[in-house]
């Protein structure tokens, strides 16, 4: 029996969006938490006023920012393996840098997901990558706390005893 892969969140698709992300910020990287940050906002920018999302705006998505660390580290790992991410260190920790390989290999990707992503990770790192990490921690955490808040007591009403 051959084991089934799905290409929704595996490490290809979250690395070559970690890769748009970086790429855009070039030459400057970005820490784990910032991608993740980041990349929140690639999927879902019209959450934060930018042009439409690139996936549906599924009810409960800022529940992703809880499980979406370690899928983008697998993706960030896998274009590290083929030289298109460094790992940089700094004072800080590690930062992810796009390697010169970055930018030839984006530009072959002419799929419209693809032209889009990389058009998305363009406007959130313009519109975000000034921020300090504080600041856009807090703005990812606004959708957080409005995700979970449908989640609070008394708001289930089950059906009549």
């Amino acid at each position: 029996m051959t084991k089934r892969v799905s290409p929704f969140n595996s490490p290809l698709e979250t690395g070559v969006r970690a890769l748009s992300i970086l790429e855009a910020a070039h030459p400057n990287g970005c820490d784990l938490q910032r991608l993740v940050e980041l990349d929140y906002l690639v999927v879902h920018s019209g959450d934060a006023g930018g042009p439409e999302s690139l996936h549906a705006p599924l009810p409960m998505r800022a529940g992703e920012l809880l499980v979406r660390r370690e899928i983008i580290e697998r993706g960030l790992l896998l274009m590290a393996s083929r030289g298109l991410v460094e790992r940089v260190p700094s004072p800080g920790g590690i930062l992810y840098r796009a390697s010169e390989a970055a930018a030839p290999y984006m530009a072959a990707l002419s799929a419209p997901y693809s032209i889009e992503l990389r058009a998305r990770a363009s406007w959130a790192v313009q519109a975000f990558g000034h921020m300090t990490s504080d600041a856009l921690r807090t703005i990812t955490q606004r959708f957080f706390e409005k995700w979970t808040s449908q989640f609070e007591p008394g708001q289930f009403r089950g059906p009549a005893a």
